[in-house]
């Protein structure tokens, strides 16, 4: 049993940061998608119709933003984890 769960311990303590960066990635990514399609709303659209999707992103910076303090958070906690892992071996 020991040939196969070194190599899957071993893939697992590796694919750890990467998909912790993909994650943190794609939250970050998507937030900006999201703020410049509603961006492009607010600039073809007439000036007494554009006040809502303005509100709208105004909103969604403010969503950003505390989505950003919580992605460092569980960045910085998922990391702190990983890191005891490597040094405390079960």
């Amino acid at each position: 049993m020991h040939p196969l769960l070194i190599p899957i311990e071993v893939i697992s303590y590796l694919s750890r940061p990467i998909s912790l960066s993909v994650r943190l990635f794609a939250n970050m990514l998507a937030g900006h998608t999201l703020l410049k399609v509603f961006a492009g709303f607010v600039v073809s659209m007439p000036f007494f119709t554009g006040a809502l999707p303005l509100t709208f992103i105004v909103a969604l910076t403010g969503l950003e933003i505390l989505i950003a303090f919580l992605q460092a958070y569980v960045f910085a906690i998922l990391t702190c984890l990983y890191i005891n892992d490597a040094y405390h071996l079960h």
